[in-house]
């Protein structure tokens, strides 16, 4: 089974993600910091991680380029979900190695569509 990883300070925001992930048909992992996201990631192995950006402790983008930068999770497809929507914020989050990049507010039924283009995609 795909299995997600979804990141968020925000409780709100995790569950409604993993609810709908979880409708569609994946497994999810949610947790609620950056830290918890690397060491999570690093276990569990997750096909895609959903890292909103302004989390305490580490950040989304610090997620991000520490499971890019660890051979165990460097090719994992990540997507950033984010208030931040300036183009230096959308540049950062690329930069850092993001496969795409949501904002917030945003439509969970887009969300769920893009996560599975991207697993489609990597699965070709």
């Amino acid at each position: 089974m795909t299995t997600v990883l979804v990141a968020d300070d925000d409780a709100d925001i995790r569950d409604l993600v993993a609810f709908k992930l979880e409708q569609a048909g994946l497994e999810v992992i949610t947790v609620g910091d950056g830290q918890a996201a690397v060491e999570t990631a690093r276990t569990s192995l997750p096909d895609l991680a959903v890292l909103d950006v302004s989390m305490p402790g580490l950040s989304g983008i610090d997620v991000c380029r520490a499971l890019r930068g660890d051979p165990a999770t460097a090719d994992m497809l990540i997507i950033m979900l984010t208030a931040r929507v300036q183009e230096q914020d959308v540049e950062g989050g690329f930069s850092a190695g993001a496969d795409d990049y949501v904002t917030k507010p945003f439509s969970p039924r887009e969300l769920v569509s893009r996560i599975q283009a991207l697993l489609t995609r990597a699965r070709a």
